[in-house]
């Protein structure tokens, strides 16, 4: 009960902060939604977008799901809340910008490199996290005999460039990436060092866009 009653006076805050008196933000905000960027994050709890990039509301279109992945464009009768979500901010809000925040210490994708990808975990999770079965079996192999935290890390981070993959696989998103009205990018926080990194097709790699604060 704890718990909620803090989050009541968190939303109390939040009425303070951006309802009471003249708010410029949300009276431009009750009449539509206007965001420039979609982050695709992880629904891990350290890892809240808006937070660590200090967004106002009305800022980022955010998706998030266990371990940030994007699945293959698949335009069948199943359910598919990622890809609808992924829709509506490329086609109907024309976001400029596309993220995949993925982060360190991620439990999909731990859970992906523990087991054999029977992908038996849960009712659920086991089946979403096979998405990112190739990034794993690059790492398995690219990396074969190193440690399994060094493992896992490059998994993580192989997971965001499949996942940066996956989109261009969206044909009226690759659209608007070659005429230049939409930039995909991939970031990687590692939770450890309070550090920002990004993906650099230039590098082959990871570089640092934010130094951390940690040593």
């Amino acid at each position: 009960m704890q718990d909620i009653v803090k989050l009541i006076a968190g939303f109390r805050q939040f009425q303070k902060n951006y309802f009471r008196g003249d708010s410029e933000l949300f009276s431009q905000l009750k009449v539509g939604q206007q965001p420039k960027t979609l982050v695709i994050g992880c629904s891990d709890s350290r890892v809240d977008p808006s937070l660590l990039t200090g967004a106002d509301p009305g800022d980022l279109f955010i998706i998030r799901n266990v371990a940030n992945l994007v699945p293959p464009y698949e335009p069948d009768a199943g359910y598919h809340g990622v890809s609808a979500a992924l829709e509506y901010a490329v086609c109907q809000l024309q976001v400029e910008h596309i993220i995949v925040l993925g982060h360190s210490q991620c439990g999909g994708i731990a859970g992906l490199m523990s087991s054999d990808c029977d992908c038996q975990v849960g009712e659920f999770i086991g089946k979403w996290v096979s998405l990112a079965e190739p990034a794993k079996l690059r790492v398995q192999e690219e990396l074969a005999g190193k440690s399994e935290q060094l493992q896992t890390r490059a998994c993580e981070q192989a997971a965001i460039m499949l996942s940066l993959d996956n989109l261009l696989s969206f044909p009226w998103l690759q659209q608007r990436v070659e005429a230049q009205a939409l930039s995909l990018h991939g970031w990687y926080f590692d939770i450890q060092r309070g550090e920002l990194l990004r993906y650099s097709p230039e590098a082959e790699g990871y570089v640092t866009l934010v130094p951390g604060t940690n040593p």
